[in-house]
């Protein structure tokens, strides 16, 4: 085995107390696993030592006795945990290694590669790093099929991480001895004049003589160029003489005028906002979007590298804060490194990104803007004032809501190609993005920049709505749309939400209280965004009429279900099932009779003051028999499963659908929400358990290995300090199970029922769970220990029929203080009273 270099091994020695005294070696030793250099036995038996400073005395140790490679990886370590100072101490002793040794470092930072890209002013990785594959290999893949002069385009909208990403992709061997053997060369341009542009290719000029004449002393530097034209010729010469098999990277382009100084035949790695720079230059082009934030997981390594800890660990509003953001590298990295300085500040710059305070998210970092406003007011200002003014109407949009452009023709009184081309530039300059996956295009913005525009036109937010339920009225004089288009469907959504915000308190009422409006919105988007309306302006419609606003909420509410018909039913003709009192009948009545001249025939209840539903909100969800139905803990979502094989979410004031869900292959018989609301679990007659992220749909686990008959119920564990799904089925021994959703298999087998299992319920404090079976019995067992601790015989009870039937217990539930249980058989409801011992 190869030893350490001397030199490497000394420095260690030498920095042996400030090491032990500082690293955690936990937080070292699984990137040097990474490496290879670590083995998974050395970590355990480090791991095993008592204290810190012994484990990073026995990690120094195993150190001392490897080669040059366990040095390198264990300085990189270091580097990636933002113990810089302690690095810093190894650095000038870093040994070299062969070409082969460094070929097999993960991330291709060899020796060799700093070097290239030290030369050529390429920025080190910032101190706190998480790797975007997906994304690094695409800009890699672009550049190794840059064979001949041409363009690559990254492109984004502001702190995307752009240049981090266009740094990471050449920080590779093999490209840049397959590809850029004559080297990579970096400038930063940024928001120039002409004389500041001139200053900057004069520089670059000179670096590039100045390396050339190292390599080659014959060759001697030229006097500095004297303008533009001249310094253009000098670094054409440059790159195609001296420097053929090169990359010239141009950082933070904003203008074309710019881009065409460059236009020197060579090939470019081009980091901009504007996707469109590169159609005024020669040579081939091809591009990478940097649309989408950081996920979830890379965003909190960002924040626990920060903080010196772990992502585990990080406290509540560590998720909060990259939601927030949808995962910004610039947000999430000013954030972190602000609670570097203060690291109990989550709850604050948490409340300072809700509030949109961005001049509270100051500058921490070489990024070239004092502060997050600022980075994003740069990209506005460079729009003709033309267009920034257009841009500003897009502060009405709400977050996560994609328009088509017919909606913006309507609001900027443009016809619709002209909308298209002035979108096309703000999509080029990544002020919006665009669904390209639906035709026509749909147009979105970042929640950032839409918080951005929201908190720069605070004053003007009541105009800026006002404006657009002006140009819709404008434009729809004579009635509302009813083609059914994206545009239609946008106005019926969101037109009551404009007029709200534009406090037009009296043409909302005007609109709401409407049986026109009711109908045509009605057949269009269904009755539950309807529904929805009357909820979230109830205050606002109040304040004019109270009473009307709930003669119209309670008859959707009570026909909501027969307005999801198809053929459409006749609204006039329902609403006059309405008290005679109701605003409703009296615009049914006027409707009726008007159309009875004209030979319509209508029916009039005359025994309605004698019928009274005891229902507050009827839906349908589903086409077959819904099997289960349960609210969310907070109360405000339903989800309801059945035969048609799929689960399904909605809004219990309104009955608005949220989410569907294809489920299972078979029918699902049960779903329950975790105790966070967070999950939804799942169990169908396919034998299957899911595990469903209620806020996305996603499938975040699945159970389909241990049961063998159908799952008939499925229940969380009542509070949040332990979670544990509880299922049971019709196995005939192994039928209930305890589930850890973090492990692929059970966590516990209750044995001990001989027939189907058809419902679990855990008490209070989930310290207990009961069952009921088919075999007549209701048993309760210690959920910490999964033993049986009682059995009630419940078909005793039925003495006169156990001979001639079986007895088969359907449910049971807990009292509040976990006391009784109470459970259901036959036609009879069994209270026991019980005093559980408390576990040990």
């Amino acid at each position: 085995m190869a030893m350490m270099e001397e030199g490497a091994r000394s420095c260690l020695l030498q920095s042996r107390s400030s090491l032990e005294q500082d690293i955690r070696a936990s937080y070292l030793m699984d990137h040097m696993i990474s490496d290879g250099v670590l083995t998974g036995d050395e970590e355990d038996r480090i791991r095993s030592k008592p204290t810190r400073k012994e484990q990073a005395a026995a990690l120094l140790e195993l150190l001392l006795r490897k080669d040059n490679q366990a040095y390198i990886s264990f300085y990189n370590a270091l580097v990636r945990e933002s113990y810089g100072d302690l690095a810093s101490l190894l650095h000038n002793s870093l040994p070299l290694i062969s070409p082969e040794a460094e070929k097999s470092f993960s991330d291709g930072g060899t020796r060799y590669v700093q070097a290239v890209l030290s030369e050529g002013g390429v920025p080190q990785r910032p101190v706190v790093f998480v790797s975007r594959p997906a994304l690094v290999n695409r800009v890699r893949e672009k550049l190794y099929r840059l064979q001949e002069p041409g363009w690559v385009t990254v492109f984004g909208m502001a702190g995307s991480g752009k240049s981090v990403l266009a740094a990471e992709a050449v920080r590779d061997h093999a490209l840049i001895t397959e590809c850029f053997p004559g080297g990579v060369h970096w400038l930063s341009i940024g928001q120039l004049d002409r004389s500041d542009l001139l200053v900057r290719i004069q520089s670059l000029c000179f670096r590039l003589e100045q390396q050339s004449q190292e390599k080659d002393p014959s060759s001697s530097l030229h006097r500095s160029p004297g303008s533009l034209e001249e310094a253009k010729e000098r670094l054409r010469f440059l790159m195609l003489r001296r420097y053929p098999r090169s990359l010239l990277i141009l950082d933070d382009i904003w203008d074309s005028s710019v881009i065409k100084a460059f236009d020197i035949q060579c090939r470019v790695l081009l980091t901009t906002r504007d996707r469109s720079l590169a159609d005024c230059v020669s040579g081939s082009k091809s591009e990478v979007a940097v649309e989408s934030g950081l996920e979830e997981d890379q965003a909190l390594e960002i924040l626990a590298l920060y903080v010196n800890g772990k992502p585990q660990r990080l406290p509540e509003q560590a998720r909060s804060i990259v939601r927030e953001c949808k995962g910004s590298p610039l947000v999430v990295s000013l954030i972190g490194a602000l609670l570097r300085e203060f690291p109990d500040r989550w709850a604050y710059y948490l409340h300072t990104l809700q509030q949109k305070k961005f001049k509270r998210i100051r500058k921490s970092s070489s990024y070239d803007y004092d502060a997050l406003d600022q980075a994003m007011a740069a990209s506005i200002q460079v729009l003709s004032d033309e267009h920034r003014e257009l841009y500003i109407d897009l502060t009405v949009l709400e977050k996560d809501v994609k328009v088509p452009a017919k909606v913006l023709s309507v609001l900027w009184d443009l016809e619709p190609e002209e909308v298209e081309d002035v979108l096309q530039d703000f999509v080029n300059k990544s002020l919006l993005f665009r669904d390209c996956h639906h035709r026509p295009y749909l147009y979105y913005l970042h929640d950032l920049q839409l918080d951005f525009l929201a908190e720069m036109n605070r004053s003007g937010l009541e105009s800026l709505h006002t404006k657009v339920v002006r140009q819709y009225q404008q434009r729809y004089s004579q009635g509302p749309p009813t083609s059914g288009d994206e545009e239609c469907l946008y106005w019926f959504r969101f037109l009551t939400y404009h007029m709200a915000k534009a406090n037009l308190t009296q043409e909302l009422c005007s609109l709401m209280f409407s049986l026109d409006w009711v109908r045509t919105k009605a057949q269009i988007m269904g009755p539950a965004h309807l529904i929805n309306d009357y909820v979230e302006y109830g205050a606002i419609l109040d304040k004019e009429n109270s009473e009307v606003r709930g003669h119209f909420q309670e008859f959707l509410s009570l026909n909501g279900h027969q307005l999801e018909q198809r053929p459409f039913p006749d609204v006039v003709q329902l609403a006059l099932s309405q008290p005679d009192s109701s605003e409703v009948y009296r615009q049914a009545l006027l409707q009726a009779q008007e159309r009875a001249t004209r030979g319509g025939l209508y029916l009039d209840w005359m025994n309605k003051s004698s019928l009274k539903s005891l229902s507050r909100l009827v839906v349908q969800p589903h086409q077959g028999s819904i099997y289960a139905a349960c609210f969310s803990h907070d109360g405000t979502k339903i989800a309801s499963c059945g035969s048609s094989k799929t689960l399904r979410v909605f809004k219990s004031t309104s009955g608005e659908k949220m989410l569907e869900i294809q489920a299972h292959d078979d029918e699902v018989l049960c779903c329950a929400f975790s105790p966070d609301d967070r999950l939804l679990a799942t169990c169908s007659s396919d034998r299957k358990v899911k595990v469903w992220n209620v806020e996305c749909g996603t499938l975040m686990r699945m159970f389909e290995e241990e049961h063998e008959e159908q799952v008939n119920h499925c229940q969380f564990t009542n509070t949040r300090r332990r979670l544990l799904l509880a299922t049971c089925s019709n196995d005939k021994f192994l039928n209930t199970k305890l589930w850890n959703i973090n492990k692929p298999s059970s966590q516990n087998t209750m044995f001990g029922h001989l027939e189907p299992v058809n419902h679990c319920c855990f008490s209070p404090d989930d310290a207990y769970l009961s069952t009921s079976s088919s075999d007549g019995t209701l048993k309760l067992w210690e959920v910490s220990s999964a033993n049986e601790w009682k059995s009630i015989d419940v078909a005793d009870m039925f003495p006169e029929q156990r001979e001639q039937t079986a007895v088969m217990v359907k449910c049971s539930t807990w009292s509040a203080d976990g006391r009784t249980i109470i459970c259901a058989a036959r036609n009879a409801v069994f209270v026991s009273v019980e005093e559980p011992a408390l576990p040990c």
